[in-house]
């Protein structure tokens, strides 16, 4: 079953066909970040209008990539909800118009859902991942982006369950605001995970809100934090470096934590890790290196896969189809 999926929930445009629910035969992907990063953010009426202007091209392009014309497409998926208003009525207005034309399922996917989901897709012609002998439901999905850090009970493809989520700032969301008070441009995380890679012994350390005894996360107090530090030592100077990694030590030691506690209070084995955040390095190894040391399975998306995308989409749809 091929299905071609879009996704238009922030700034990028995407369009990816899926076969079978994990094979991705395109992804493309169009962004109109450098429309929004002199603004330090993203403008939600660039997003929509840029989106507006790329949806045909990067729906040709995966089609033609996959190999496949509109008539070998066997159902459409496009995301639904979360999102911005105005760049989710750009995809779905587009996606339920070509469901109808050619007379095909059109089915509506989560974005959050989805991101867990990555993790199970395998690029065209790749090697098969034994994903499904060696990586079993149920498992546990944490979703880290710049909207959401949550986490999910996944008893089978069609039923996540909520269980733990922030009260304030998301993990990704924390990265971007870092960085502007840092003055390191937007978007926060790569340039942030870059620059912790440089510091090997830090004296530096910031409080990250643990909230035991539950599921959650808040990462705007430790953004308070930084803030603060950075005002303190103005004046007499800072390693901007050391700031950077603290605040990411901080970031991933209750992000590895809350995650691991909630396979063993589960009672589950596996772990799907997705979302913007999931493409940085430390976290990926220390979670990796984590969930080994208790035999639990993680899995990461590829880089690409990480970030917002929509093979994830077409990918899920299939199981909901």
């Amino acid at each position: 079953m091929n299905i071609l999926g879009f996704e238009s929930s922030c700034d990028e445009t995407s369009a990816s066909v899926v076969c079978n629910g994990r094979e991705v035969l395109s992804n493309v992907v169009a962004t109109s970040l450098k429309d929004h990063q002199k603004y330090g953010g993203i403008i939600p009426e660039i997003a929509s209008r840029r989106q507006l202007e790329y949806i045909n091209i990067v729906t040709a392009q995966a089609l033609t990539t996959a190999g496949l014309s509109l008539k070998d497409v066997d159902a459409v998926a496009v995301t639904e909800a979360p999102g911005l208003i105005g760049s989710l009525v750009v995809g779905r207005s587009f996606a339920h118009s070509l469901s109808f034309a050619l007379q095909r399922p059109l089915v509506k996917v989560n974005h959050i859902e989805a991101h867990v989901y990555a993790g199970y897709l395998t690029e065209k012609n790749e090697k098969d991942r034994d994903l499904l002998g060696e990586f079993l439901l149920p498992a546990v999905g944490l979703v880290v982006s710049g909207g959401h850090s949550s986490l999910f009970y996944i008893k089978d493809f069609s039923s996540f369950r909520v269980f733990g989520q922030t009260r304030d700032d998301a993990a990704g969301e924390a990265y971007d605001k870092v960085a502007r008070i840092l003055d390191l441009g937007y978007p926060g995380g790569p340039v942030i995970d870059k620059l912790s890679q440089q510091v090997k012994d830090n004296d530096i350390k910031f409080p990250c809100a643990p909230l035991e005894g539950t599921d959650d996360f808040s990462f705007s107090g430790l953004k308070t934090s930084v803030l603060y530090y950075t005002q303190r030592n103005a004046k007499i100077g800072f390693s901007v470096e050391k700031v950077a990694n603290a605040f990411q030590e901080s970031v991933v030691n209750v992000l590895v934590r809350k995650s691991i506690e909630a396979c063993l209070k589960k009672k589950v084995f596996s772990l799907l890790v997705g979302g913007g955040v999931a493409a940085n390095s430390t976290l990926r190894a220390r979670l990796s290196e984590s969930a080994a040391a208790r035999g639990i399975k993680v899995r990461f998306p590829s880089l690409p896969l990480c970030m917002d995308n929509a093979a994830m989409v077409a990918g899920l749809a299939y199981h909901l189809l």
